[in-house]
């Protein structure tokens, strides 16, 4: 352990496996309550045109991503909010299309054959440099400043569109932030876990803290740090192993929850009959604007989960 914190390269991606690890559920478990589960590995695949964009101009492929996949990410929401029923062709279209372009930019590029486009993909714990490391802290700190500050407000939509349209809530643009705060949270991953597989850190630590949390901000919390930890010990895996960062962390937060899971089990039989013997209503403890806290009450766990 000490050897490998020697290593400046190393120092880097420890620290940008914090980074992520804190990011990607905190924009997750909002996905994950919209049943948007998916929604991230979408993204990713936009996100590939951006870094060919970014190897053929000779830029930055990390802020290069976050401009299409944020552009990509509005027209996603744009689409859903309309309802149209060829819908989910558009956005396959745009999904497929993001990746084709991503790989032929890349293939054109001064960079093609050095196996470049292999670490975003995948992650790298050797490519993250003191550039991307400066970005990944400056994009995650407006994710986490987003996605906790209106934790309120952005779980409303989530929950019930129609209902946080009555209250005031201006839905539309908080449906818009959410979608572009999920865009930036795929570009700040791709170094560490790879766009292939940040969907997964965005939503297993969420679902693996759902075993044990009963409230939307425990599950927020629990997910952020199972995020960290997971993070964490896949990138010193990856390393003493020498394998990808990205494969290791997803096969790490995979194998929490499935122990989660099996935790989970016999605690979900003893409330079942502790709530036969006392059916009482739940009281969620997050008032919309203009509702009163009897107006509060939850007649499922779902919507419990926002206290």
């Amino acid at each position: 352990m000490t050897e490998m914190l020697s290593y400046d390269f190393m120092q880097r991606a420890l620290l940008a496996a914090v980074l992520v690890g804190i990011t990607a559920p905190a924009v997750g478990i909002y996905l994950v309550q919209r049943r948007q589960a998916l929604l991230g590995d979408g993204m990713g695949h936009v996100a590939m045109t951006g870094v060919g964009l970014g190897f053929i101009f000779n830029t930055s492929p990390v802020w290069m991503a976050v401009l299409v996949c944020v552009l990509g990410a509005v027209t996603m929401e744009l689409v859903r909010s309309r309802g149209n029923q060829r819908g989910d062709i558009a956005l396959a279209m745009l999904f497929y299309g993001g990746m084709a372009c991503g790989k032929l930019l890349v293939s054109k590029s001064a960079q093609a054959g050095a196996g470049s486009l292999e670490s975003y993909l995948w992650g790298s714990i050797l490519t993250v440099a003191p550039a991307d490391l400066v970005t990944i802290g400056i994009l995650g700190a407006v994710v986490i400043g987003v996605t906790v500050g209106l934790r309120r407000q952005l779980f409303a939509i989530c929950q019930d569109e129609d209902f946080a349209r009555v209250t005031g809530l201006p839905v539309r643009f908080l449906n818009l932030l959410l979608a572009v705060m999920a865009a930036i949270t795929v570009t700040v991953a791709m170094r560490v876990v790879g766009l292939l597989l940040v969907s997964a850190l965005m939503v297993v630590p969420v679902v693996a803290a759902q075993q044990l949390t009963r409230s939307f901000a425990a599950t927020q919390a629990a997910s952020i740090a199972l995020g960290v930890v997971v993070s964490l010990a896949g990138v010193t895996g990856s390393y003493q192993l020498d394998v990808p960062s990205g494969p290791a962390i997803v096969l790490l937060a995979i194998a929490v929850f499935a122990v989660f899971s099996a935790i989970a089990a016999p605690l979900a039989r003893r409330r079942h009959r502790t709530a036969k013997a006392d059916p009482g209503p739940t009281v969620c403890d997050v008032q919309l604007p203009g509702q009163s806290p009897s107006d509060a009450t939850t007649p499922d766990r779902s919507a419990g989960l926002a206290q």
